[in-house]
């Protein structure tokens, strides 16, 4: 008879930043109930994945299990967290558990995508809890980059969990919670069996600075200005859009804020009361009869987004308003690996017009949201662990954070996207490897990365596309000679000619040439035809295009 077991099963963001989603299960194996703790997305790039909109976990080990799965906690409103939620709730059809921030976001989300937003329930923070199955679940304040970060204390019959989702140890955030060691003490005093924690600054060697730190040096650079003043940071982070705004203010001038994202993340903010005392803000209509000497922008698009406030203003205009030389352009955030291109090119097209870009190289107008290495060892120490799981980071951050328990004597364990841990003996042990992958949104429509469509586009925009069509009479003759549409590709080639000319040379040659059996074959024909068009385009371009081939019958 098999005896009940927990499990941890990380489903995204464990080996990857972004896109994070968690599972725990305690119960007889195979029938644990499930808690599902964070449901994000991940963002596309041109690379390796042109054209798609989001990019979210591959959650089919759990729609299988839907329904063993009592619930979703959500750690706090980044769009890694909370991204997916709306795009996958009809996989998983269970209740939504949040603080009031964070649900007011998920509801929105919910009533966009046509779903019942009733489904997200507000929970309060710890020591209220909530059960359920075998998990009495609480969500614990926590300091981060965005209001009402929970880390989240589960309770089963084997033992304490701590998911610290993403933190930082600030004790003067400006908005939102400060850390308190003492309350993290008081959850830890009977024993915690498991601590499963944020990874992604485990590379920082000095302790992580306050928020409260960046403001006097953003009001001071502001105050200094001289023409108009554009700043952006991430709108989630409300206590920095209020930093900047205060800046604005004390410069006596009007602000404004520019940007979807942000009006929803200050309207989100207002509405649940975490936000009080925000500056008055004016209108971008208002703004353009002021002189631009007396205005601040809070913008979006800090990490290059094309379709943001930044980029549209790096463009040209943006909602009527236009940079000019003389302004200050200032990044109030850290570009997040693998952005630097759409960030650098922004910078090069303001500093084209005139524009004075101040980033965040010198450290004086940004803190990070996540814990230091040295802030990372102060939580094993408040916390005293039985064993480490490290989350939320690449391979290289796992790896080290989990180097960091071992020297302190903490079982720990590398544990990435699709491993199973059993979390219920003295030390994790892998019981199992989960397929997990990516779902990709593209347009209207969800597939899995590996079902062969990005694979397609790719090859289509590095090698271009040829549709050959060819006709065959009632014989399995060919009526006339096959004919090409070429798309991408440079239109002459080595033989001076016109490419699409030697192509339908060589592909009339191969059709002359065929045999009676190949003319009747569609599938030989189609592969034959495909082979002969690369090759010419080969000779020709020394390119080998994608090919369609439309084989038309009179019959």
């Amino acid at each position: 008879m098999s005896t009940e077991r927990l499990i941890y099963l990380p489903l995204g963001g464990a080996g990857e930043i972004g896109m994070n989603a968690y599972v725990y299960g305690y119960g007889k194996p195979g029938k644990e109930r499930l808690i599902l703790v964070d449901l994000g997305v991940t963002f596309p790039d041109m690379d390796s994945s042109p054209g798609v909109d989001l990019i979210m976990p591959d959650i089919r080990w759990l729609k299988e299990r839907a329904d063993q799965l009592e619930g979703v906690f959500i750690t706090h409103a980044h769009e890694d967290h909370i991204g997916a939620v709306a795009h996958l709730y009809r996989d998983l059809n269970v209740p939504i558990y949040a603080r009031a921030f964070t649900a007011n976001l998920a509801r929105r989300k919910m009533d966009e995508a046509g779903l019942d937003s009733e489904e997200v329930k507000t929970v309060s923070a710890w020591p209220e809890v909530t059960k359920l199955g075998p998990f009495t679940v609480g969500v614990a304040p926590i300091s981060h980059s965005i209001p009402e970060s929970g880390g989240l204390v589960i309770d089963t019959p084997a033992g304490r969990i701590v998911h610290t989702g993403d933190f930082k140890t600030d004790p003067t955030p400006i908005v939102g919670e400060a850390f308190d060691p003492e309350m993290w003490a008081e959850i830890a005093k009977d024993g915690v069996k498991a601590l499963v924690c944020d990874s992604t600054n485990v590379f920082s060697l000095h302790p992580g600075r306050s928020e409260v730190e960046v403001g006097p040096e953003i009001t001071r650079l502001v105050g200094e200005a001289e023409g108009m003043v554009v700043a952006t940071t991430f709108a989630s982070n409300v206590a920095r859009v209020k930093t900047l705004a205060e800046a604005g203010h004390a410069a006596g001038r009007s602000v404004v804020l520019l940007g979807r994202a942000m009006q929803r993340m200050v309207e989100a903010a207002t509405e649940t009361g975490v936000l009080k005392d925000f500056p008055k803000v004016v209108s971008v209509e208002a703004a353009q009869e002021l002189p631009r000497e007396n205005l601040m922008l809070v913008v979006t698009g800090s990490q290059g987004e094309r379709r943001a406030a930044s980029a549209q203003l790096a463009r040209g205009k943006y909602r009527g308003v236009e940079v000019k030389e003389g302004d200050l352009f200032l990044f109030s955030s850290k570009t997040i690996p693998g952005n630097e291109r759409g960030v650098i090119r922004i910078i090069n097209q303001f500093s084209e017009k005139g524009v004075d870009v101040v980033d965040d190289s010198s450290g004086l107008y940004h803190v990070s949201g996540h814990a230091n290495r040295p802030d990372l060892e102060r939580m094993h120490d408040i916390i005293k662990p039985q064993m480490l799981i490290p989350m939320h980071g690449e391979h290289r951050h796992l790896r080290q954070h989990a180097r960091l328990g071992e020297a302190k004597g903490i079982a720990s364990v590398v544990a990435v996207n699709g491993m199973m841990m059993d979390l219920t003996g003295d030390a994790p042990k892998v019981v199992d490897y989960v397929d997990t992958g990516r779902t990709y949104l593209d347009g209207s429509v969800k597939y899995g990365a590996l079902d062969g469509v990005v694979r397609d586009r790719i090859r289509m925009a590095l090698n271009g596309h040829v549709v050959v069509t060819v006709i065959l009479d009632e014989e399995d003759e060919p009526l006339g000679e096959p004919w090409c549409d070429i798309k991408g590709l440079a239109e002459t080639g080595t033989s001076n000619a016109a490419l699409v000319e030697v192509m339908e040379e060589d592909l009339n040659q191969f059709i002359m040439r065929a045999g009676a059996k190949t003319l009747r074959d569609d599938d030989k024909l189609e592969e034959n035809l495909r082979r002969v068009a690369r090759q010419s385009a080969q000779n020709e371009i020394g390119k080998k295009p994608e090919v369609t081939v439309v084989v038309s019958r009179m019959r």
